[in-house]
C-alpha cells in the first residue's frame, strides 16, 4: 500500500508541475531594453547656482531638486565640465567631484568634459593650466597623463571627453593642432592610452564645435586616436540653421570613420527678451530657424526635431542640451548674471519649460 500511494504522490506532482510549466510558458515575460540613447543634459553651473539659494520647480509648479525634476523628465546622462584650477573653485575638481557622485545617486550617468585648462576652452580658447604652462612637451604628457589617473580614479565618469571644442587642438601653444599637429595627436594619443588601459569600459569623446566639412577635416586628423565618440556643437546661431545638413555631417562622419556620433551641445531660446541684465547671446529675430520661433513651443519642437534626426541616421546615439541650468540666478537687474537665461529649461519664474519632453524615452 505504502508503494503504491508513493507512486500516485510522484505522478500527482508531476502532472502540477507539467501543468504549472505550460502555464507559465504562456505568461510573457517583460523584456528590459537598455537605454542606449543618451538624452544629456549640461548641468556644470548648477552647484553656484544652488549655493546661491535659487529653487528650481518642475512643470507642475512645485519646489523640486533640478536633478530630480531631469530625471523624471527621462534625462538620463548629465554633462559636466570640469577645469583644472579655476579661479574660484567652481568647476574645480572637488566640487565636480562630489557633484558627480550627486548625479550617480539619481541614476543617472556621468559624462565629464575634461577642458584641460583653468578656464573655458573652446574653439577660440585652449589655454593650458598656469601650473602647467613652464613644461617641456614630454613633462606636458605625464602631467596630463598624470591628471587623467586622478580622474579616472576618484571621479569614475561614465563619458570622458578629452577637451572642449577642439577644433584647434588643446593645450596651445604645444598642443595647437594646426601649429604642432604632431605633438597634438600625441597629447590626445596619450590620455586616450591612459584612460583605455585604466578604465576600459569608460566611453571617450572628441568634441569638434560645428558641422559639414571643418568636422570633417578634424576628424580626418583625429585617425590615429583611439576613441568612441564623436561629438558635435550645433548652434543655429554659430553653425547654421540647417538641420539636413546636421544630419548630414552625423551620417557622412559617422559612416567614414567607424564611430557613433552625439550631438554634444545644442540650445535654442523660449523668448527673445530677456530676465537680467547680462547681455544674452542670443537675442534677434535672424539668429532663429524660422519654422522655430522663440516660444515655448518653438524651443520644444526645435530639441524634439534635434533628437529626431539623431534618431534617424545610422551613427547618432544621442544628444546633450547646454545651458540647461542657467537662469537669471543672481536677480532680475545682475549684470552678472546669465547671458543664457531664454534659452535655460526653467523660465523666467523657474519653472521647467515644456522642450524637456525632448528627454523622455521612447
Amino acid at each position: 500500500m505504502k508503494n503504491v500511494l508513493t507512486l500516485f504522490t510522484v505522478l500527482l506532482t508531476t502532472f502540477f508541475l507539467g501543468s504549472c510549466s505550460e502555464d507559465d510558458s504562456k505568461t510573457p515575460i517583460e523584456q528590459v531594453v537598455e537605454d542606449n540613447f543618451i538624452r544629456a543634459a549640461d548641468m556644470s553651473y548648477l552647484p553656484l547656482i544652488e549655493s546661491e539659494n535659487t529653487v528650481y520647480y518642475n512643470a507642475d509648479n512645485q519646489p523640486e531638486i533640478a536633478l530630480t525634476t531631469l530625471k523624471n523628465t527621462g534625462c538620463n546622462t548629465i554633462r559636466i565640465r570640469l577645469w583644472k584650477n579655476p579661479a574660484d573653485a567652481h568647476s574645480g575638481f572637488n566640487e565636480v567631484k562630489a557633484f558627480a557622485q550627486r548625479v550617480k545617486q539619481a541614476g543617472m550617468k556621468v559624462w565629464l568634459t575634461v577642458h584641460y585648462s583653468d578656464t573655458w576652452a573652446d574653439p577660440g580658447n585652449q589655454t593650458t593650466p598656469v601650473a602647467w604652462q613652464n613644461l617641456s612637451f614630454a613633462d606636458l604628457k605625464t602631467a596630463a597623463s598624470d591628471y587623467t589617473t586622478t580622474i579616472l580614479t576618484e571621479i569614475q565618469p561614465d563619458i570622458f571627453q578629452i577637451g572642449n571644442e577642439i577644433n584647434s587642438g588643446l593645450l596651445w601653444p604645444k598642443g595647437h593642432l594646426i601649429n604642432n599637429e604632431s605633438q597634438c595627436l600625441e597629447l590626445l594619443s596619450t590620455i586616450s592610452s591612459r584612460i583605455r588601459s585604466q578604465s576600459p569600459t569608460t566611453k571617450i569623446m572628441l568634441h569638434y564645435a560645428g558641422i559639414g566639412s571643418g568636422a570633417t577635416w578634424f576628424y580626418n586628423k583625429m585617425t590615429s586616436v583611439d576613441y568612441d565618440y564623436i561629438g558635435l556643437s550645433f548652434y543655429p546661431v554659430w553653425h547654421g540653421k540647417s538641420l539636413p545638413d546636421l544630419k548630414s555631417t552625423i551620417n557622412s562622419l559617422g559612416q567614414t570613420y567607424n564611430k557613433k556620433v552625439i550631438i554634444a551641445e545644442t540650445a535654442y531660446p523660449f523668448t527673445l527678451t530677456w530676465n537680467d541684465w547680462t547681455n544674452n547671446l542670443v537675442g534677434l529675430e535672424n539668429q532663429l530657424i524660422p519654422a522655430y520661433p522663440a516660444t515655448p513651443e518653438g524651443q520644444k519642437n526645435f530639441l524634439l526635431a534635434v533628437k529626431s534626426l539623431v534618431k534617424e541616421t545610422t551613427s547618432g546615439i544621442g544628444f546633450a542640451y547646454w545651458g540647461t541650468e542657467w537662469v537669471a540666478f543672481r536677480g532680475n537687474e545682475s549684470t552678472n548674471g546669465s547671458p543664457f537665461e531664454n534659452q535655460a529649461l526653467w523660465d523666467f519664474t523657474n519653472k521647467a519649460v515644456p522642450a524637456m519632453a525632448a528627454f523622455k524615452k521612447d
